[in-house]
């Protein structure tokens, strides 16, 4: 989905739109899967990175600009529980108890008309 909005700095408003949010790669070097017994299912993933590519624009009083953005996240881990109790048919269900997400580092390219 699209992203837009205002936001106030300084001496004004700034208007700014980010569309055609794309996810270009995703790495995960490192993942697991394990039983917790009694509990459900514990996933963990480590050292992961992704590419955002998308487009912006932004507005203000006295100037506007678009262009290309790449994002590039890195460092990323993430440790997930699940639970997976029987229902009342006794069929197996699966519902995300908790979750952990950090991430290291975060690059941002703009590429601008200005």
């Amino acid at each position: 989905p699209d992203l837009s909005g205002y936001e106030k700095f300084g001496l004004g408003n700034v208007k700014y739109n980010i569309s055609r949010i794309r996810v270009t790669a995703v790495e995960f070097p490192s993942a697991s899967i394990s039983l917790i017994p009694g509990t459900g299912i514990k996933l963990v993933i480590g050292n992961a990175s992704l590419t955002i590519d998308m487009n912006w624009n932004i507005k203000t009083w006295m100037f506007k600009d678009s262009g290309r953005s790449t994002v590039y996240i890195s460092k990323v881990f993430v440790t997930a529980i699940f639970s997976t109790p029987l229902d009342n048919t006794g069929h197996t269900s699966i519902s995300l108890t908790s979750c952990r997400t950090t991430s290291g580092d975060i690059d941002i390219k703009l590429n601008g008309k200005s």
